[in-house]
């Protein structure tokens, strides 16, 4: 006698017995709270915020990261921080320009003598604390900005991130998609190369170890690009379709024009002085040019999704944290700006103002919101050896998943 006991699995996200299902959040939910956070850091040269902020950047990552090889690239991105803030430092040293009678002087270097026509740069001299700490200051919001990318790179798939794209922007897309996975691929590609050293018992290390990695490396990259080119003209990448020229020009007309004026209205909206057409009435009409655009020009471009991401709860908690920590740091409610911009003269321990470090740790909360991410497929010889084990026990019961069927004989 055989019984069938089927059933339909959770949808990803549910609960399921009091916890969450694990799911992969949306793509662009993790790039909106990134890209967020990182127009918060640009408010501010407060150090104690931009330590914050690279704390909760951590966390974040380090609870909601997948388990893929690209995903595990977040440190580099802040040995890049490290080195960004470092070279910064170094450069306000040896130009050291804008010393003060007032500043405190730490160390001075050799002066060079520069000619007439390099009039007003000064290589060696005296190097002061306060020029130290605003180069420190300046390389360690760069750096904030670059772990927001980071970030944004390892907790979301940028190729899933395509799959939403509008038709118009495809190629864009693709292009920009591209790029961006650059970063990933070389640290995989890094990873890989160094544990292959690891097994052969490669002995040289630090910089004699450095062409050991390189060559290997380049070589990897070359022959992914290689691959890619001859993916993306198997699939048609840059053909024109069933469009007219007609059609072509009236959308890049569109384009253009759109994003002149979105130009032309952001610059309106920052700047005071600026005449009254050139904010809002421009921000509007850009925006107006931009979607008549990409309407006009996705009709050309038919794509179908399989299992597309879907936009639930988390997503907007996720998007809308990072969103109200961008916007609580841009209207100075409840605080002084200057607590985000402490000056260096004199020289004191920067204030640490309640409302901006509450935005900041709210941007923390996306790692409570957002669903345990999804775990990796499993590889197809465990997944065999699994159903040998399941084959040879002769108990004569199986099970599968989605859907899930129980055979008892």
């Amino acid at each position: 006698m055989t019984r069938l006991d089927t059933y339909t699995p959770a949808a990803p996200g549910a609960r399921r017995g009091g916890r969450r299902v694990p799911r992969d959040l949306h793509p662009f939910a993790w790039w909106i709270w990134a890209l967020a956070l990182a127009t918060a850091a640009s408010r501010t040269t407060n150090p104690l915020l931009l330590f914050l902020v690279l704390a909760v950047l951590g966390h974040v990552v380090t609870t909601r990261r997948t388990e893929a090889p690209w995903a595990r690239g977040f440190k580099y991105y802040l040995w890049l921080a490290l080195t960004v803030v470092a070279i910064r430092v170094a450069f306000r040293c040896v130009f050291a320009t804008g010393i003060t009678p007032h500043d405190h002087l730490i160390f001075s270097l050799p002066h060079i003598p520069t000619p007439a026509w390099y009039a007003g740069i000064r290589i060696g001299g005296p190097v002061s604390l306060e020029a130290t700490l605003s180069a420190a200051t300046d390389g360690l919001r760069l750096a904030c900005l670059l772990c927001c990318i980071g970030a944004a790179n390892t907790l979301a798939n940028p190729k899933r991130a395509l799959r939403v794209l509008p038709g118009a922007l495809y190629e864009l897309g693709v292009a920009v998609t591209v790029s961006v996975s650059v970063a990933p691929q070389l640290v995989q590609s890094v990873q890989r190369v160094v544990r292959a050293r690891r097994l052969r018992a490669g002995r040289s290390k630090g910089i004699r170890a450095l062409r050991s990695i390189v060559v290997p490396v380049l070589e990897d990259a070359l022959e992914r690009s290689l691959h890619l080119a001859a993916a993306m003209d198997s699939r048609g990448y840059g053909r024109s379709g069933a469009a007219t020229r007609g059609s072509r020009r009236a959308t890049g007309a569109l384009m253009l024009l759109g994003m002149g004026g979105l130009c032309a209205g952001v610059y309106g909206l920052l700047d005071g002085t600026a005449p009254a057409a050139l904010g809002l009435p421009a921000l509007v009409a850009g925006s107006a040019l931009c979607a008549g655009g990409l309407a006009l020009g996705g009709r050309r471009v038919r794509r179908t999704t399989y299992r597309p991401d879907p936009w639930r709860a988390a997503e907007w908690g996720v998007a809308g944290c990072g969103v109200a920590v961008a916007v609580l740091l841009s209207v100075s409610v409840g605080y002084s700006a200057t607590d985000l911009n402490p000056s260096l003269y004199p020289l004191s321990w920067p204030a640490l103002p309640v409302v901006p470090v509450l935005a900041v740790l709210l941007a923390g909360a996306a790692g409570v919101i957002s669903p345990p991410p999804g775990r990796a497929p499993a590889p197809a010889g465990a997944a065999r050896t699994a159903t040998g084990a399941s084959k040879s026990t002769g108990t004569g019961k199986r099970t599968s998943t989605s859907p899930r069927t129980e055979v008892t004989e």
